[in-house]
């Protein structure tokens, strides 16, 4: 354990100190000396981000739940406590039972966001943890990592021992009664990695050799062990009713990102968007009943006191009972004050209706996620959507009273125009049109409209995955066109980092060579990168330019539909044929039905949207 006398003497000197106290509402302390296997689990960022993150909820529960496991929390601190702790030598530590971090047998991270790749190597360092994996002996802890990132895992290739592929509900389990056998024998971290290798969802990079061509391209992987598969198969969970599903949230004592209940309704996405990689590698869709639901809501409210719920899906509008669902639920929470909320909406007429059950507890803003401001553009990203949509879906929520609408928007898609462009400007103009041509009798409150975009990033194993981003210029360019065109105070224009976005491709789409990349940026002071005021661009570039890394080669190359891509050794279920049906597709403007009207034959084995019926 650590000092507690310098812990106290440090967090009377820092904003927040609740973010590194622990003992919160349900939060979980066990006797760790008595533990047989100890895992922390890290979520990349400040404890109010990670407080957020559902993942981080099941994980926790899910470990603790077995008697002789311990899984304790620990976040990136903040600036100004890692100052005093670096100031006072104190090691980073766990909230639960202020154990030092390097103390545990795993430190297991979510990869949700590229950007916090450079807190993982701070959160090794402040640990006392080497951070490349092979400097790491029998008696550190195994560092692994898992999410949706991890998807491409070669960019932290150098420091990860091995990769979790997929869903993690009931693999986790598999893995520590798999390091708790290993350990009660003669325990060698190198025969625990061979033996784990051959479990389905892991991947070990020590195992392979990557061999690049003379033009940086990748020639080949090498398989360096005998127990390691060529192809790394993603993990996925048949039954969301019967898994592991926490019935209880830790309550932090400070404000969050998200002050709720998060209830996760259904897994996967038939809708095709071909800028989504959740939606290609979360298929096929797995819905969880309404019972089961209600259940775990009622649950959650009772051991939270929260007062909202909110639904949690890729496409929450498209669980197939949500009706009943609400109602159902507005049925036990109405007199409780607990209201229902619906993240983001697509353009569906029939929502208001859902909508209507959710406002007799209390109404919101509303988010709609359009996603290109013309037909042509929807059409090429498959977003299945139309300008008609829109006006149905706002026409009768102004009507219903509400006045505040965010549209989402991306700029940077294949092949935008500036027409397509502006079309963001025109759709922002309409929905205003349309709150004013409402009688004067329906319209409740100040019109408030907030038009954001997002600069398009390529990811792995989507149908864009072969295309090259925007330069930043562009982008600037891009966003300023609709910026200096929109010329009324009813709608404001914001718009998302372009070198941030040319960074996140960057890793995103890179190889091994990256791993270099993230460590000397570290090195040079690099952390918190998804945060603004501590984003160093300038630094960033000076690192390339220092290990000769052209990122222009990652983020902006258009690549050969036959070019071995660094993730092609994942098998997400959804084939690259398929992905490369689908482009082809979105350059001739052609769209995809969603899977519930036909199947696209993605390649996902036993779908369950096989013989769906509207």
């Amino acid at each position: 354990m650590i000092n507690i006398k310098t812990l106290d003497k440090i967090l009377k000197k820092v904003e927040k100190p609740a973010r590194y106290i622990g003992m919160e509402q349900n939060s979980i302390e066990k006797d760790i000396s008595n533990a047989k296997v100890k895992f922390a689990f890290s979520f990349p960022d400040i404890y109010d981000v990670g407080m957020s993150h559902l993942g981080l909820h099941i994980l926790y529960n899910l470990i603790n739940n077995e008697k002789d496991y311990v899984c304790e929390r620990v976040f990136a601190p903040w600036t100004d406590m890692e100052e005093e702790m670096r100031k006072e030598n104190l090691p980073l530590f766990t909230l639960e039972s202020k154990e030092e971090v390097k103390n545990f047998d795993f430190l297991g991270f979510t990869l949700q966001y590229e950007m916090s790749y450079t807190n993982i190597l701070n959160i090794l360092d402040l640990s006392d943890i080497p951070l490349r994996a092979k400097d790491r002996g029998d008696n550190a802890p195994l560092v692994i990592a898992g999410g949706p990132c991890a998807y491409n895992p070669e960019p932290l290739a150098e420091f990860i021992d091995f990769f979790v592929i997929g869903e993690g509900e009931e693999i986790t389990l598999e893995i520590l009664k798999l390091y708790e056998k290993h350990k009660a024998e003669n325990w060698s971290k190198d025969r625990f990695l061979e033996d784990i290798a051959t479990m389905e969802g892991i991947y070990v990079p020590k195992f392979y050799q990557v061999v690049y061509n003379e033009d940086n391209t990748i020639k080949e992987r090498k398989v360096l062990n005998s127990t390691a598969p060529e192809k790394i198969k993603k993990r996925m969970v048949k039954d969301l009713n019967t898994m592991f599903s926490p019935e209880s949230m830790v309550v932090p004592y400070i404000e969050t990102v998200h002050d709720r209940v998060i209830m996760e309704i259904f897994r996967g996405c038939t809708r095709g968007c071909r800028f989504c990689q959740a939606g290609m590698i979360y298929r096929p869709v797995r819905e969880k009943s309404v019972d089961r639901l209600v259940e775990l809501a009622e649950n959650l409210v009772e051991n939270t006191g929260y007062e909202n719920v909110s639904l949690s899906s890729l496409s929450s509008c498209d669980y197939s009972e949500l009706h009943l669902l609400i109602e159902k639920l507005m049925e036990n929470f109405e007199e409780k004050k607990v209201g229902v909320s619906l993240p983001s909406l697509r353009l569906d007429s029939f929502i208001v209706d859902i909508l209507q059950e959710i406002e007799k507890v209390r109404k919101s803003g509303l988010t709609f996620a359009p996603e290109a401001g013309s037909q042509r553009l929807r059409d090429v990203i498959n977003k299945g959507v139309t300008e008609e949509d829109l006006v149905n879906t706002v026409t009768r929520i102004f009507r219903e009273g509400w006045s505040t609408v965010k549209l989402y928007f991306m700029i940077g898609l294949p092949t935008e125009t500036d027409e397509d462009v502006l079309g963001i400007r025109d759709l922002a103009y309409k929905v205003k049109d349309i709150f004013f041509e409402t009688p004067k009798e329906q319209r409740k409150g100040n019109l408030k409209i907030t038009a954001s975009a997002s600069c398009f990033v390529p990811k792995p194993f989507t149908p864009f995955q072969w295309l090259g981003q925007d330069s930043i210029e562009e982008f600037y360019r891009k966003a300023y066109l609709v910026k200096n065109n929109i010329k009324d105070n009813k709608i404001k224009f914001t718009f998302h980092d372009p070198k941030l976005s040319y960074l996140e491709a960057i890793i995103s789409r890179g190889d091994r060579k990256i791993s270099e990349l993230i460590l000397k940026a570290w090195e040079m002071g690099c952390k918190f990168d998804g945060w603004s005021e501590h984003f160093k661009y300038d630094t960033w570039i000076e690192v390339m330019e220092e290990l000769g890394i052209d990122g222009d080669f990652y983020a902006l190359r258009n690549r050969d539909l036959e070019e071995n891509l660094p993730w092609d050794f994942i098998d997400p279920g959804v084939s690259k044929e398929y992905l490369k049906r689908e482009y082809n597709k979105s350059l001739g403007e052609k769209i995809t039905d969603d899977c519930r009207i036909s199947c696209n034959a993605c390649g996902i084995v036993d779908c369950t949207m096989r013989g769906y019926k509207f």
